[in-house]
């Protein structure tokens, strides 16, 4: 998937919220604690099964039967649909010849009526829960600002298992499937 990456200042947690809840003076060791808020960023996005912050996603994906299944989630618009055919040929596919489907759990999956020769499609779409950080819902920050705190505390190599009153906050918002594909 080629989905962006979040930018410190695309996080759900500032910098700020994080030295604070370290109980850092201002401008201690920002990179590091940078790093840990992208790290507790990452993992409850992949706790949870969603992307917390609305970014862009392109990917190319494989046609199955004239449809796919975008990866990232909730998918909250679509932007560009590009029909891949042989020899490198692209057909960009107008909206009135696609349907989006979005499944409970906001996976949505993308149907092309028309997909001729067309092997694969390059989508271009946003994909998230919040605009802004102030969006995110407040569980779920708190979480990520107890993540930071137990990452900094383990960072030199002490194996304690992460505070299980992480997972009590995120667990609202994590969406699970019986194997298999979403």
């Amino acid at each position: 998937m080629g989905a962006t990456s979040l930018l410190p200042g695309d996080a759900p947690v500032s910098l700020n919220e994080a030295r604070d809840w370290l109980r850092m003076g201002a401008a201690t060791d920002d990179a590091i604690v940078t790093g840990l808020i992208l790290a507790a960023t990452g993992i409850c996005e992949a706790f949870v099964g969603a992307w917390l912050m609305i970014r862009d996603v392109e990917e190319v994906l494989t046609l199955r039967g004239g449809s796919v299944r975008l990866s990232a989630r909730p998918v909250v618009t679509i932007g560009t649909v590009t029909l891949l055919g042989p020899e490198e040929m692209a057909t960009a596919v107008e909206a009135d010849a696609y349907r989006l489907r979005r499944d409970r759990d906001g996976t949505g999956r993308l149907a092309i009526d028309r997909a001729g020769d067309g092997a694969q499609l390059r989508v271009a779409y946003r994909a998230g829960i919040a605009e802004d950080a102030g969006a995110v819902p407040e569980a779920i920050r708190h979480g990520i600002l107890r993540m930071v705190r137990h990452l900094h505390d383990a960072r030199d190599g002490e194996g304690a298992p992460p505070p299980a009153a992480i997972a009590a906050l995120w667990h609202p918002w994590r969406q699970i499937t019986l194997g298999g594909a979403r």
